[in-house]
């Protein structure tokens, strides 16, 4: 039963998500009035606003214009019902699975956001950061996952100058705009959440898992190696990676 229910509320928190990828790039407000169809503009009745199953009975469209809805509105209630499950699954009732389930939805919403405008918006990587220090000083929390403050400062700054020497790297030599500064302000969150050991780790994950992606397109010429490309879901599927196998590698290490 308590399976089902987070699997519910985790859909229902989806759907939150969804709102805010849509709106957040757009400069709205996430308060400011009901779902609406992005066609007709017409607003969308609760019945039709239930996660997964109002996507399913109406076919993916919207039942005043007919307005094919994207995919997306379903893979992002999924992915955070899943995420809310799992980590339910691994740690129960407790803060550690509150805190977890929040930065499931903040990646979410960044994962997508990036994968689409190539932004990661600062009303996202400021309450990350704000939200991944301040923990730190609770000395309850797992902590095999999350760090104390002080590596939790020190991860911060790290993943943050990381990624700006970087930057700063790559436009002296190529004389163009590289990363982003979203993308230093993402990894600077994830420092303040995990510590400065989760920095290194997660930049590299990010990296193969990058190029194992885009390589293709390199070869079949589909893509210039000097299109844009949203660094931010490789980064947080690294973030991911490395929280899974956290213990593994801080017992590999020490």
């Amino acid at each position: 039963m308590f399976y089902l229910l987070v699997f519910i509320l985790g859909s229902i928190w989806g759907s939150f998500c969804n709102v805010c990828i849509y709106r957040l790039p757009n400069n709205e407000s996430m308060f400011k009035s009901r779902s609406f169809c992005p066609s007709c503009k017409n607003q969308i009745n609760w019945n039709d606003n239930i996660p997964f199953l109002s996507y399913i009975f109406l076919k993916g469209k919207c039942r005043n214009c007919d307005y094919k809805i994207s995919l997306q509105y379903f893979l992002v209630e999924f992915i955070v019902a899943i995420s809310f499950l799992v980590i339910y699954f691994l740690y129960g009732i407790s803060v550690t699975s509150l805190l977890l389930m929040i930065l499931s939805m903040f990646f979410t919403i960044i994962f997508f956001i990036d994968l689409k405008h190539f932004i990661i918006p600062n009303e996202l990587t400021f309450p990350l950061m704000a939200i991944g220090f301040l923990k730190s000083f609770d000395p309850n929390l797992n902590q095999t996952i999350f760090p104390n403050y002080i590596n939790s400062i020190l991860g911060g700054l790290f993943g943050y100058f990381l990624i700006w020497f970087v930057i700063f790297i790559y436009e002296k030599i190529r004389k163009q705009e590289g990363m982003g500064l979203g993308d230093a302000k993402l990894m600077s969150a994830i420092g303040f959440w995990f510590g400065w050991v989760s920095i290194p780790f997660t930049i590299f994950i990010a990296s193969v898992v990058a190029l194992i992606f885009v390589i293709p397109s390199l070869i079949n010429k589909t893509r210039k190696i000097s299109s844009q490309i949203p660094f931010g879901p490789y980064i947080i599927i690294g973030c991911i990676i490395y929280v899974l196998f956290s213990n593994e590698i801080k017992y590999f290490l020490f």
